[in-house]
């Protein structure tokens, strides 16, 4: 189940749109959505300015965040997270200006990149991570799958 909180109204589709990633991405995993618990915050560019600062010392804009509700990485580079345990994954942000930009740039349609964006910060959730080459390949093929399967192009592709 994923609940979506906004605190920026220009969010308003983000509920339907975190509904329909977050699920392809947790299916692609074996899970059941309905099992686990996803809060989805959309927020504004100093929002998450001031998140960045208190939780990873970075005191600008970017465009998603994601805090786990336990640890869940592997143990090895490149190999994939362990299953999650209880019910809550975890929470995920996404700031609306930074996310705007981002795809005006790409010239991809905003609600595609978010989409990514919400399969990548779910993944981060579920474990995965971009920390050294073998983990970002494979975050970045299972994100390519989840993609395809919400009829998405590959965003690594140029």
């Amino acid at each position: 189940m994923v609940d979506a909180v906004l605190e920026d109204d220009r969010w308003a589709m983000l509920q339907a749109l975190a509904d329909r990633a977050c699920d392809a991405t947790l299916r692609h995993q074996g899970l059941d959505p309905d099992a686990w618990e996803i809060v989805v915050m959309g927020c504004s560019d100093a929002r998450i300015a001031e998140l960045n600062a208190q939780f990873r010392g970075k005191e600008k804009p970017t465009n998603v965040l994601s805090w786990p509700s336990e640890e869940r990485g592997a143990a090895q580079a490149g190999a994939k997270p362990e299953p999650p345990r209880g019910d809550s994954l975890g929470d995920i942000a996404l700031a609306w200006e930074t996310c705007e930009a981002e795809a005006r740039a790409a010239g991809k349609p905003f609600e595609e990149h978010v989409a990514h964006l919400l399969v990548h910060g779910t993944l981060h959730l579920l474990g995965y991570d971009h920390e050294d080459e073998a983990d970002a390949q494979l975050m970045e093929r299972v994100e390519v799958e989840v993609l395809a399967t919400l009829g998405l192009a590959d965003p690594y592709s140029a």
